[in-house]
């Protein structure tokens, strides 16, 4: 469990680690554009975690289902990268497959093929 508290007092779950990645985010983005490859997004946010020391494990295998999530964040938190021209219903689902096969709370699907990178927070069903 971080050092944060469950909902922060910005009003969401783990708000103060989701803030954090959700700047950089944003920041990768702006460094990247809307048009590098997954691998470079992934490849920068995991150096930018390195540099802020943010805990993380990436593309980690969930159990036997043979799914892969880009990266577990402080062990409370699965971040999904995309970069396709829009968001479906498929990608919230497949956030919400690896949120139920984990018992994780909360992931941030974010997709960086926009001119405005777009991050959406995803809960588990089964817990709330």
């Amino acid at each position: 469990m971080p050092t944060d508290c469950l909902i922060s007092d910005k009003g969401f779950l783990y708000g103060d680690i989701t803030y954090k990645i959700n700047g950089i985010l944003i920041e990768v983005h702006k460094e990247l554009g809307a048009y590098a490859r997954e691998k470079q997004f992934g490849d920068l946010v995991e150096k930018k975690f390195k540099e802020r020391n943010v805990i993380y494990q990436r593309e980690v295998r969930i159990g036997d289902s043979g799914n892969i999530a880009d990266f577990i964040i402080e062990g409370i938190i699965v971040l999904e990268l995309k970069t396709q021209p829009f968001l479906i219903k498929e990608h919230y689902d497949q956030v919400k497959r690896y949120l139920i096969q984990t018992n994780l709370k909360l992931g941030i699907l974010v997709n960086f093929r926009s001119q405005r990178v777009q991050i959406k927070r995803v809960l588990n069903p089964n817990n709330f």
